[in-house]
């Protein structure tokens, strides 16, 4: 993975003219074009002020999972934590909410605006044992720049 070659195209979609959903959109459809193992890229969002998350861009499969009370399933638990979450293996999860069968690992980080937790990249793999350094590295980035347009 060439990070520092995916962070200049992350930067040319949000410094670009498209609205702020447009540019999210963008980000999930390039993630899930340019890294092979990237089979589910989405954001979600706090919804208002509620305790859950409600899902906004992505690209994949369809999911159920809409809405996601916080604390459950990777997701929920990086709502409550605030820290980045890495399960190499979804079938060694005890809370984990199963977005299809084919999903064999995962990576969330969330995203801060003026320090609050207000949502996160989520990332599904049909490969176990997949995500790295180099993954957690680019999606930091990604947030860490994405909350400049939110």
């Amino acid at each position: 993975m060439n990070v520092a070659y995916l962070k200049s195209k992350i930067d040319i979609i949000i410094t670009s003219e498209s609205k702020k959903e447009e540019k999210l959109q963008a980000i999930c459809d390039f993630l899930e074009n340019e890294i092979s193992y990237y089979d589910w890229v989405g954001f979600y969002f706090k919804n208002g002020d509620k305790k859950e998350l409600k899902l906004a861009q992505y690209t994949g499969e369809e999911t159920e999972h809409t809405i996601i009370p916080f604390g459950k399933g990777i997701c929920g638990q990086v709502a409550v934590s605030n820290k980045n979450f890495i399960v190499q293996d979804v079938s060694e999860q005890d809370n984990y909410i199963s977005c299809g069968w084919k999903v064999k690992s995962e990576i969330v980080i969330p995203i801060f605006v003026n320090g609050e937790n207000i949502g996160q990249i989520d990332i599904d793999s049909h490969t176990a044992n997949v995500f790295t350094e180099k993954d957690e590295e680019l999606l930091e980035y990604i947030c860490k720049n994405s909350s400049k347009i939110l």
